[in-house]
């Protein structure tokens, strides 16, 4: 692009996850690098990859499932980092209505929303599996308005993340007068048997061209970003008030919630995991996204710092890896909230 700015595109509007491209602009470590950031949100979040890939956009952020299916689409983008690790994702529904249980089968003649292409792509695929077919739920692409469209009663269910979604109607049932685990997820990684949420680490991506012709920049913009990070781990309260000083909209209870909640998904290194790459480039292929020819777009080249090593996936769960680090931190998280 001809700008000095490097363009960065955001998967979604602007959320408490989003808090280490903020605290690094507020924090001016963007400044210190020598790297002007302009922070950009999305009309619409299937475009991103299209965005950059096409050169509108620098770089930019998108989960990892959709990162392999652009650059298999044609798109020349690559992943050069990871922002939040493994959120777990599925079927959020509400179980005081509509009938859906534990059991997938529930979501025969269901209305369930999804966000673009490839949520729909991981429905019928599922569907397939527990001995369905598409044709036996009803597909409603909802957009961003996953949230909104389950409590006007649009869909009975959609896909989304623990730490944004399920937040956002956990507080709405609250004020409704019902308790929070009415609401409750079919997670996906469960269902179809992946071992992790890896497919929904959101990572940062880049424009390939842009990438090769400004190595420095791109070096830059990470570290600006790891600094954050840091911050971000070891003052989370003042992190918090960074954010909303400068996105005063986002200064509501719920987001306070989503922000407490997305702290046990940062990437700690954000460092591309090989394990997990590994793990989503054979879902995709068993979702017939990719074929066996495709090499991953994906590097930790730019991550100047020592990288956390990786956890044996045959291993005994240690506590180490990003997936284990959430199952032993959600409980007690959960558990804070709602004494708040």
């Amino acid at each position: 692009m001809s700008t000095d700015k490097i363009t960065c595109l955001l998967n979604w509007h602007a959320t408490p996850y989003h808090a280490p491209l903020f605290v690094a602009h507020k924090l001016g470590y963007f400044a210190d690098e020598g790297v002007k950031v302009a922070i950009l949100e999305p009309n619409d979040p299937s475009d991103v990859t299209e965005i950059i890939g096409s050169g509108k956009a620098d770089l930019g952020l998108k989960a990892m499932i959709h990162t392999i299916a652009g650059k298999a689409r044609g798109f020349p983008i690559k992943s050069i980092g990871t922002l939040l690790d493994e959120p777990f994702t599925g079927v959020i529904y509400l179980k005081s209505a509509n009938g859906i249980t534990t059991d997938f089968q529930s979501l025969r003649g269901k209305r369930i929303g999804y966000v673009g292409e490839f949520g729909k792509i991981q429905l019928d695929e599922l569907t397939r599996h527990f001995g369905m077919t598409p044709e036996d739920y009803t597909p409603v692409r909802v957009g961003m308005n996953v949230t909104r469209a389950i409590q006007k009663g649009v869909i009975d269910g959609g896909i989304g993340i623990e730490n944004v979604q399920m937040v956002e109607l956990e507080e709405w049932s609250v004020e409704q007068g019902r308790p929070r685990d009415d609401v409750q997820m079919l997670r996906i990684d469960e269902l179809a048997k992946l071992g992790c949420c890896c497919f929904c680490s959101i990572l940062f991506i880049g424009n390939e061209k842009f990438i090769n012709e400004n190595p420095e920049k791109v070096a830059k913009f990470m570290k600006a970003i790891k600094r954050a990070m840091d911050f971000i781990q070891a003052k989370p309260e003042e992190s918090y008030e960074l954010l909303v000083d400068l996105k005063p909209a986002m200064n509501t209870p719920v987001n306070r919630k989503i922000f407490d909640r997305s702290f046990i998904y940062f990437s700690k290194d954000l460092k591309n995991v090989q394990r997990d790459w590994n793990k989503v480039t054979n879902y995709c292929k068993r979702l017939g996204i990719v074929d066996e020819a495709f090499r991953q777009n994906m590097t930790n080249d730019f991550l100047t710092w020592p990288l956390l090593p990786e956890v044996d996936p045959n291993a005994p769960k240690t506590g180490l890896g990003s997936q284990d680090r959430v199952e032993n931190e959600l409980p007690r998280a959960l558990e804070v909230q709602a004494q708040n």
